[in-house]
């Protein structure tokens, strides 16, 4: 009878074992938690005295401490780990969403460099066919027309005699500087790599105009000569002029000015 009413557990050692329970249960609780930090069981020698923390190198530099580790999670630290293995899956999904954008651009690019070429149609319109044109009284007009419209980067340059003398569908070439004779007008197509890809020709004559040289000049010599008068010559060549006038009929006709006169 005294054997059974003798206590099997001091006082100390049911305190231990109810703080046991609690963490065990505690710890049945974030078990499927486990890659959250670890809790470290701190004993003291002297005293029994158990500790529980998540900071181990607080105790094992003091002398009569026992650490172990547990199984035992604290729930702030599952939910810092939880937290950090979100965040650190962010960074591969932006990085991913940079990937995708980068691809996206490069296959934009791609598919613009792979772009088939325009077939354009380009043609002559002005002149339509083989045409003379007096000098210097005329000047060569030309007008091109491309189909479909020109696309971003391509463009039309005219040529005569395969000198460059515009830029765009039309322009106009004075005759004063170019020798009579068969001439050469050509419109060339350029991609925008610079390549000619369409071109588009026609042949143009040029005559000279010699009644037209012929008075031109009769005029610039008496206009140098009158230049070169002195002036009271000048004076008797302007009265001269007004008693020829003055003697003349009226006339309906309009009265045309002396190369003279000035």
């Amino acid at each position: 009878m005294t054997l059974l009413s003798k206590p099997i557990f001091s006082k100390g050692d049911l305190g231990l074992g109810l703080l046991a329970t609690m963490i065990i249960s505690t710890a049945s609780l974030y078990a499927p938690l486990a890659n959250a930090a670890p809790i470290y069981k701190v004993i003291d020698e002297k005293t029994g005295q158990v500790t529980f923390t998540d900071r181990p190198q607080n105790y094992e530099q003091q002398a009569g401490k026992q650490v172990t580790q547990t199984s035992v999670m604290t729930r702030s630290d599952t939910f810092s780990s939880s937290n950090n293995g979100k965040e650190g899956s962010q960074p591969s999904q932006v990085s991913d969403s940079e990937s995708d954008s980068a691809t996206a651009t490069a296959d934009a690019k791609n598919s613009a460099a792979v772009k088939p070429p325009v077939d354009y149609q380009l043609a002559i319109t002005e002149p339509n066919e083989e045409r003379a044109y007096r000098r210097p009284a005329q000047s060569i007009d030309i007008n091109v027309q491309v189909k479909p419209a020109l696309q971003a980067g391509d463009s039309v340059t005219i040529y005569l005699d395969g000198n460059e003398v515009a830029q765009g569908l039309s322009a106009s070439i004075a005759t004063i500087d170019i020798l009579p004779g068969s001439h050469s007008v050509k419109a060339v197509l350029t991609n925008e790599k610079g390549q000619a890809t369409k071109q588009a020709e026609r042949t143009v004559h040029v005559i000279q105009n010699n009644t037209t040289l012929q008075n031109n000049k009769k005029i610039a010599q008496q206009l140098l000569a009158y230049k070169n008068l002195p002036w009271y010559e000048k004076v008797k060549l302007k009265m001269r002029r007004k008693d020829s006038d003055a003697k003349k009929p009226q006339s309906s006709q309009p009265v045309t000015n002396n190369a003279f006169v000035q």
